[in-house]
Parts: C-alpha cells; structure tokens; sequence
C-alpha cells in the first residue's frame, strides 16, 4: 500500500518545479516524498488498502497508472513555470539584452541572467504562497476523483496537459505584452530614422538606449510580474 502512494507522490515530486530543481540532491528528493507518503498513508488507508490488499500481477498496473497520475499533477505547474522562463526569453529579445547564457540558478541548462531572475522571483512567489500545499492537497483529492485500481483516462489527462499549455501561452504573452509592444515601437522609430539618415549608424546609437529603456521597464514592472504570476496559479491548477 505504501508503494502505492508513494508512486503517485513521488512521480509529483519528481517533476514538481523547484523540488524537481538539479540543486536539490536525489537523496533529500527521495526522502522528502517518503516523508508525505508516510504522512498521508494513514489518512488514504480505508481508500487505498482494498484495492491493493490482493497483489498479484494487478500491483504492476496500479504502479504504472499511479505513475502517470503523480505525473500530470506535477507537470501543470511545471508548465506553468516553464511560461515564465519563456516569458523571460521573450523580454530579453525584445529590450536586446543578446547576453550569452550563464549557468541557471535552478536547472543545468545554461540561460541569460534576465530569464533567471524572472523564473527565479516567479518560483520564489509562489513557495511564498504555498503553491506546494496546493498541489500536495489536489494528490489527496485525487484518490477520491481517479481511484487507485485503474488505469486513467489518457485523453483527459492530455486535454488538461494542453488546456493548461494554452491558459500558461495566453497568461505570460499579458505579462511580456510590454516589452514586446516597447521593443516593436522602438525598433519600428529607429527604421524611419535610418531611413531619413542612412549615414548614420543607427545599430551602434541605438542599442544602449533600447537596452536602457528596456530596463527602466523590468525596473517598474518586475513586482507586478511576478505577483500576478504568483495570483494566477490557483485558477491554472483547478482542474
């Protein structure tokens, strides 16, 4: 029965954003999604252990669908924060900070300092807001709406997977609309004076301010970001 949960748990924990983390050693992964087996096991008991309590060759299924259960829970918010790393890449481009990529604060893949800070205060937001708790709630709940001893539906779980990819597209395209309408009106005015001057070397002259201009933006808009980034995960993850 333990096995059980802890399959589910671990498979959220495995690709939940920042437990998931490269920082973050197997080993404290490994006994952090023990720790909250063992604390659910005696609440999911009378749930659980009927369905379990045969063996057999039937363990091997309840293994694998409780697998792709823990999964998709934990991939929703790990799209979610994927957007804002998107985001993070979109803002960069469009104020032209072209910076080579540096170590990344919570995975191995190299990224630019802009995208890093973004997806980092994001991520900070919402440990503050206990996005954890949340998660960790809906794997209780759903022993009640996906019972263990049966394989899920995979098309629901796809549906929610890209419903999830589309309210994550259309949420941090709001949240990059201000650099990306800054970076068109900027470049869009030093093409008409590079039409009027072509003598001029409008590339050297104008980078420097549409950096600096760029960011002032990050300057007064980064709190707000990251705040709303933070607000919006409850009606993200109510699937």
């Amino acid at each position: 029965m333990l096995i059980a949960i802890f399959c589910r748990i671990g498979a959220c924990i495995m690709t939940l954003p920042g437990f998931s983390s490269a920082r973050i050693s197997m080993t404290v992964r490994f006994f952090l999604a023990f720790s909250i087996s063992l604390a659910m096991t005696p609440l999911l008991f009378d749930t659980v252990y009927p369905r379990v309590s045969g063996g057999g060759a039937s363990l091997i299924g309840v293994i694998v669908a409780e697998l792709l259960i823990g999964m998709m829970y934990g991939l929703v918010p790990r799209f979610y924060v994927l957007g804002l790393q998107f985001t993070g890449s979109a803002i960069s481009m469009a104020i032209g900070l072209n910076t080579p990529g540096s170590s990344d604060v919570l995975e191995d893949a190299p990224d630019n300092q802009m995208t890093n800070l973004i997806s980092f205060g994001g991520l900070l937001v919402l440990f503050m807001l206990d996005f954890h708790h949340v998660v960790f709630r809906a794997l209780f709940d759903s022993y009640s709406v996906m019972p263990i001893g049966g394989m899920p539906d995979s098309q629901k779980m796809l549906i929610t997977l890209t419903d999830t990819l589309t309210q994550t597209f259309l949420l941090m395209l709001r949240l990059a609309s201000p650099f990306l309408i800054f970076g068109l009106m900027f470049n869009v005015a030093v093409g008409l004076v590079n039409k009027l001057a072509p003598q001029v070397p409008v590339f050297y002259i104008s980078t420097p301010y549409l950096l600096l201009g760029g960011l002032l933006l990050v300057y007064f808009t980064i709190a707000a970001m990251v705040m709303q980034f933070g607000q919006y995960f409850p009606m993200i993850f109510n699937f």
